[in-house]
């Protein structure tokens, strides 16, 4: 079993409790810190206000982000990371309802790893969330899981 995080930055409780259940169907173990809004994971992921505190902790090993966050959205969340020396190689998963052509667009010219609409059908969400974990967590080499 994997210590490295998976930090999902949801705001959905549904989608986070779907999310859940997928990773433990696809006996995916990996600690997950769910994180409910775009200054609360900036915060988080630059050991920032109440999580200064938080340096000691490795690199995540995957973010499944959403788009349509409150207070900061998923494209400046993005933005952000990839500009950032220390973060521009983490993993980050677009995982949004968003139909917005732009959306897609931007996220991969920001350089997002992946981009994946959410499936409206219970199973077929269930069955995304497994493959990504399979895919990003189990098979995917990558600079962050070396280090």
């Amino acid at each position: 079993m994997s210590t490295k995080r998976i930090l999902l930055i949801e705001d959905n409780k549904s989608d986070i409790d779907l999310t859940l259940r997928a990773f433990k169907k696809a006996n995916i173990e990996n600690p997950v810190v769910i994180l409910e809004d775009g200054k609360e994971a900036l915060d988080y992921i630059f050991s920032r206000d109440k999580y200064q505190n938080n340096t000691y902790l490795e690199d995540p090993e995957l973010i499944l982000l959403d788009l349509k966050l409150p207070i900061i959205d998923g494209i400046q969340v993005l933005k952000e990371i990839r500009s950032n020396e220390k973060t521009r190689h983490y993993i980050v998963i677009i995982l949004t309802s968003s139909k917005e052509e732009s959306d897609l667009i931007m996220s991969y010219n920001l350089g997002v790893n992946s981009y994946i609409r959410k499936p409206v059908d219970f199973n077929q969400f269930v069955e995304a969330i497994k493959q990504i974990g399979v895919y990003w967590i189990i098979l995917n080499e990558s600079p962050i899981s070396n280090s």
